[in-house]
């Protein structure tokens, strides 16, 4: 699932293949659960109106619309947003990726995927909000309406404090992890980067919030931010489904200490990696490392 450093490299490459332009038609697939607001609805408010800038809330984008007006958009699991200029394997089938070169991969067309197609005026390139599994979102904003999902949110993860963690679990027999991914106490730190920090922290997942000491805390904060500007810096982690709007992968996936390692050895002590279930996530971390 595309966490914080995922969605904020998306908006630092899409900002520029969106803001400024005026929208001049939009395709929509059928109506589902991807779509907050009914598809005809888009369809028929977004033509006309031009986009201004491009925000990250947590794991959201905000685009404002001319009219004052903003159009929510949530990857999902399995979300893509990206230029029609883009090529890449993971916008192909299983069997394209496999029996397809790089060089002999052609340009993006629509398939039953792709739920949002978007075109300008100034005839550029357009853009595609494809999800395979459809766990994405998306939703107009009238001018000066929120959605409870934002509302919601915890501090962004960029901007964590240790006392605050330190507060919010300080009664709380939850694990630590668990507390991580809690979006009301921490915006936008997902699977991947809460197993990376915890390790970089040297506390285990499984350690009660409320036995983890204030020292702790201070590197558990330090962590997070330190594993989510690397993975910015890195253009995120493509393990799956993500990619950039540009087309490219991330790179972060290469760095990973502990996450999806599950019985290789760690970097730091050569013990092999394990992996155990919290609250039905997949949770990896280094027995001799962490404590």
């Amino acid at each position: 699932m595309p966490e914080l450093p995922e969605v904020e490299v998306t908006r630092r490459v899409l900002s520029p293949l969106l803001v400024g332009r005026v929208i001049r038609d939009v395709a929509v697939s059928k109506p589902s659960y991807f779509f907050l607001s009914p598809p005809a609805l888009l369809r028929r408010a977004l033509p006309g109106k031009s986009v201004g800038e491009l925000n990250r809330i947590g794991k959201y984008l905000l685009a404002d619309l001319s009219d004052g007006s903003r159009l929510l958009l949530h990857l999902g699991m399995t979300g893509q947003l990206f230029s029609s200029e883009a090529v890449s394997p993971r916008l192909l089938s299983s069997t394209a990726r496999s029996s397809l070169s790089p060089e002999a991969q052609p340009g993006f067309r629509a398939d039953l995927h792709t739920h949002m197609h978007f075109r300008f005026e100034d005839g550029g390139p357009d853009i595609f909000f494809r999800d395979v599994r459809k766990f994405g979102k998306v939703r107009l904003l009238g001018p000066g309406k929120s959605d409870k999902r934002l509302d919601l949110l915890g501090p962004d993860a960029l901007e964590v404090v240790a006392s605050e963690l330190e507060a919010a679990g300080k009664k709380r027999k939850t694990p630590v992890k668990t507390l991580l991914l809690d979006q009301s106490v921490l915006a936008g730190v997902g699977n991947i980067y809460a197993d990376e920090a915890l390790f970089l922290a040297g506390v285990r997942p499984l350690r009660p919030a409320q036995r983890v000491k204030r020292a702790e805390w201070e590197r558990i904060a330090a962590a997070v931010k330190q594993v989510l500007l690397r993975s910015i810096e890195t253009g995120g982690s493509s393990i799956s489904d993500y990619l950039r709007p540009d087309g490219k992968d991330g790179g972060y996936q290469d760095e990973r200490k502990v996450y999806g390692r599950e019985d290789e050895a760690c970097h730091t002590c050569a013990q092999p990696i394990r992996r155990v279930v919290i609250a039905t996530r997949s949770s990896s971390y280094c027995p001799s490392c962490q404590s």
